[in-house]
């Protein structure tokens, strides 16, 4: 398999409940397994690394191309106005890097899918 020209960031809110933030870096970690990518977890508040800093390890291991997937089901005010205000900073900071942001869950084909599945497992544990 040849090494991937991008690395992708997921980016997250973030909480002083460490479990959650360790769970969206679990996620990273299967995508990167499952993907074959370099993945790395970022936060907006409440965890490490921030954006600027996921960015500057996918750089170090040698990425010039990044792809933030925000780890949010819309697009509400972190996406409309902190997000681009940090991207355009680690635009400024890595200006040999080429950043792109994919938009929020919302609207994604597999999200029907994924709450169907579950209300299933729900409805398989009340009728057991």
């Amino acid at each position: 398999m040849t090494k991937p020209d991008a690395g992708i960031v997921v980016f997250a809110h973030g909480s002083r409940i460490e479990s959650a933030n360790e769970a969206v870096r679990a996620v990273c970690r299967g995508m990167a397994e499952v993907g074959g990518h370099t993945v790395e977890a970022a936060f907006l508040e409440l965890g490490e690394p921030d954006l600027h800093g996921a960015i500057g390890r996918l750089v170090d291991a040698g990425l010039r191309r990044v792809i933030v997937i925000p780890y949010f089901l819309t697009l509400g005010l972190h996406l409309q106005r902190d997000l681009p205000g940090l991207v355009r900073d680690a635009c400024a900071g890595y200006p040999q890097v080429d950043i792109e942001v994919t938009p929020p869950l919302d609207g994604h084909r597999g999200l029907v899918g994924i709450l169907l599945d579950r209300a299933a497992d729900a409805l398989k544990r009340r009728s057991a």
